[in-house]
């Protein structure tokens, strides 16, 4: 009972951050089919800026005001990180192959600009609560519980964006079809980098919540981009509910495999784990062949 009582609670709390990791990789995918390698360096940065902004050491202007501005940023950086990086290859025969290329470089530099800027001692954001709560019988942090609650309300929130909204309506037709979304006066380019700024926004999130239970570095995103990768591929490319779905299998599957053989031999039965369930179901749970 204790076993199942800590799997259930690690896993929930693994789980929730791969679906705030996710969704923004998942979201750029469906919108312009490529993959974004700037997400994981996205998370430090904005870990770096909302501790610049919120802690005595830096601007001292408090935790909240830390988080608004580490999403700002953020925001920022993903629709510049299209502009630049992206949009003038859209349209190119390899355009997934050169967008890896492109964002890669372009993760190198955030991450290098983070080590130049912040140097290379390892920093760590203040818990959004402090204390703890009781979960199925275990014990976790009040951080940890507001990841958990947090993850759900903002795929809940993205989902009512994409749905009820004219700006998500767009942002889905020209996922759905480019052409003819530019045939009925939609502006594809600016659909493009709004997802983009959206993604980059969730990205920022994450490295907030992240950089409070683990230590800020450069590279802090690098584990979870792989994740995310993960995540999204597993649940089927272009499908939202399979990348949610994805990430609570990962999380309770990396969860259990930590509790029974450890962490170390944890990454590697995830990716054969992984790789044995692309052998037979290469297009993910949910996604279209």
């Amino acid at each position: 009972m204790l076993a199942f009582q800590s799997i259930f609670a690690s896993g929930l709390v693994l789980a929730s951050l791969y679906v705030l990791m996710a969704a923004g990789l998942a979201l750029v995918w469906n919108t312009l089919g490529i993959f974004n390698f700037t997400h994981g360096a996205l998370m430090a940065a904005a870990a770096y800026v909302a501790w610049t902004v919120a802690d005595p050491r830096g601007l001292d202007m408090g935790l909240a005001m830390g988080v608004i501005a580490a999403i700002l940023v953020s925001a920022v950086l993903g629709f510049l990180i299209n502009y630049l990086l992206v949009a003038p290859f859209l349209g190119q025969k390899q355009i997934v192959l050169i967008a890896v290329m492109t964002t890669l470089s372009g993760a190198f530099f955030i991450e290098n600009s983070a080590l130049l800027l912040w140097g290379p001692r390892i920093k760590q954001l203040d818990k959004f609560v402090d204390g703890s709560v009781r979960i199925a019988g275990t014990t976790i942090s009040g951080h940890e519980a507001i990841i958990i609650l947090l993850a759900p309300l903002l795929m809940l929130g993205l989902w009512a964006f994409l749905r009820f909204t004219w700006t998500g309506s767009a942002i889905r037709a020209v996922a759905q079809n480019r052409e003819f979304a530019e045939l009925s006066g939609i502006r594809v380019q600016r659909m493009y980098a709004i997802a983009f700024a959206i993604a980059a926004a969730l990205a920022g999130l994450s490295g907030i919540m992240l950089g409070a239970i683990r230590f800020i570095t450069p590279g802090l995103g690098g584990e979870p981009l792989l994740k995310a990768l993960i995540v999204v591929i597993l649940g089927g490319l272009g499908s939202m509910p399979g990348t949610v779905l994805g990430a609570y299998l990962v999380g309770f599957g990396e969860a259990t495999s930590t509790y029974f053989l450890g962490a170390y031999w944890t990454q590697a039965v995830l990716f054969l784990v992984f790789i044995g369930f692309l052998a037979l179901r290469p297009n993910g749970l949910f996604g279209k062949p």
